[in-house]
């Protein structure tokens, strides 16, 4: 006899979607667009942007984000190893300094209500990178925040 306990616990749950931004609030949509545009365009290097888009998604815990984003990271080159520690960074010695302080800034930014961005954190990622340079961080931190908010209460899945 089968079962059942073990049969509905090992089911693959899979969310039901609920709209889709695009057909609902298609301005909107163009609005962020822009934003996603402007930062390709800026001098944002396609590593730094791959770092923040994963892991602010691995903090928000949005799957459809993180499926995404992990597979153009390693489409632009990112190595499957360094991927892998993303989640536990500061443990490893696989990212530059540059990179740890984009991470550590990441990581206030989408964390903000625990304590917001320590005047530490902010020291270290505008001495390393300057204003310039960590205002395009900054973008690409709130922009990638905006897009996990908006996957998640969708109910974006991955394919």
């Amino acid at each position: 006899m089968e079962n059942t306990f073990l049969s509905a616990a090992t089911a693959r749950v899979v969310p039901k979607p609920r709209f889709e931004l695009t057909s609902v609030e298609p301005k909107a949509y163009s609005g962020l667009m822009l934003m996603h545009k402007q930062l390709s365009q800026s001098g944002l290097s396609l590593t730094h942007w791959d770092l923040i888009n994963v892991r602010t998604s691995q903090l928000n815990g949005c799957s459809y984000c993180l499926m995404t984003h992990t597979q153009e990271a390693l489409a632009h080159g990112e190595t499957e190893q360094r991927l892998h520690a993303l989640a536990a960074w500061q443990e490893t010695s696989y990212f530059t300094a540059a990179e740890r302080a984009i991470l550590a800034f990441t990581e206030e930014v989408t964390l903000i209500a625990r304590h917001h961005v320590s005047d530490a954190v902010y020291g270290e990622a505008v001495a390393l990178l300057g204003e310039s340079y960590l205002a395009q961080v900054l973008l690409a931190v709130v922009a990638m925040n905006a897009w996990n908010r908006l996957g998640i209460a969708q109910r974006k899945v991955p394919a």
